[in-house]
């Protein structure tokens, strides 16, 4: 059952050029970061990179394979991809980690972390994030900025939402090998996918200012980790920049309806069973570490013993 909420009774005259990137009703027929000099892959070529490096992700990291979770997950991103300018099918896979993160490859390869789920108050914001990836895919972002930059090494590089341990070592990556002039080609493509993910958000019926609250979520936890949010995020736009954005775009762009989807129950109940399954896994962790320590407490203490131990005769009292 979907949770709805309302908007502005009034209707705001929306500025829009007809099959320009804020025509809302041109989506999917729009040309979106296409081919040409800014961008010299093909579709096949995209697509048969971002197979490569997802099998490479699917070798390095464990997925979730609770079929429950993955097919809900991947419905809710295939709605997007069908209300999106992508034109390349989406294979969609759950990462089994708790850290907020979610990235994507060129050619529709789109991974998310078990975590963003967990840290998402709703299906919307859960569907904003999948959103700003998805817009990445459809805006060639990937190619676009191998293409300026000359550098065919950065197919490898997967264009992040969030932080988090994948995060952290992609963008240490990327400080080494782009040239500092190029850094501000990934922010303009991180400001690209912040205008593009809310217009998905809004065609797929749902509220366009989930992106903006869980932008909030994030800005809160830049403040309780200042030091790694700055290096995670050294190309992206600062989050407090990309929230003001995002609504001047919602505000400008977008016409009022009555109701937007905000929730629905199952996606409380795929909250509620990764949450069991975190404690689950949680608690085992530590049985395990508890029993690792254990076992060298014991070994510690037979160490203390003496090796050669030898009988000694009581004095006669």
């Amino acid at each position: 059952m979907a949770q709805t909420i309302g908007t502005e009774p009034q209707h705001v005259q929306k500025a829009t050029h007809h099959g320009g990137r804020d025509d809302i009703e041109a989506i999917g027929n729009r040309k979106i970061g296409g081919r040409g000099l800014g961008n010299w892959y093909s579709l096949e070529s995209e697509i048969s990179m971002g197979r490569e490096y997802s099998q490479e992700i699917e070798s390095t990291w464990k997925l979730v394979e609770d079929p429950v979770v993955v097919d809900y997950v991947n419905r809710v991103a295939q709605n997007l991809v069908r209300n999106s300018d992508a034109k390349v099918p989406f294979t969609i896979k759950v990462i089994d980690s708790e850290e907020i993160n979610a990235f994507a490859f060129p050619g529709g390869f789109l991974f998310v972390n078990y975590g963003v789920i967990l840290a998402a108050d709703n299906e919307a914001e859960l569907a904003s994030v999948m959103a700003h990836e998805i817009a990445h895919v459809a805006a060639h972002h990937a190619t676009r900025q191998m293409t300026r930059a000359q550098m065919f090494n950065l197919a490898s590089i997967p264009l992040i939402f969030v932080g988090g341990g994948v995060g952290l070592a992609v963008q240490e990556a990327v400080e080494l090998a782009i040239p500092l002039g190029t850094t501000k080609f990934a922010r303009s493509f991180e400001a690209e996918a912040d205008y593009l993910g809310v217009e998905y958000l809004y065609k797929a019926g749902y509220d366009p200012q989930a992106l903006i609250s869980f932008f909030e979520r994030v800005q809160a936890g830049e403040k309780q980790k200042p030091g790694f949010v700055a290096k995670a995020f050294s190309t992206h736009p600062q989050t407090a920049d990309r929230i003001k954005k995002t609504q001047r775009e919602i505000d400008r762009i977008l016409p009022a309806r009555e109701t937007y989807v905000l929730s629905t129950s199952e996606f409380e109940d795929m909250k509620s069973r990764l949450a069991i399954f975190y404690h689950r896994q949680r608690t085992r962790e530590e049985r395990a570490n508890r029993s690792i320590l254990q076992r060298r407490s014991a070994q510690e203490d037979s160490s203390d013993d003496d090796p050669h131990p030898t009988l000694k005769r009581r004095d006669n009292q």
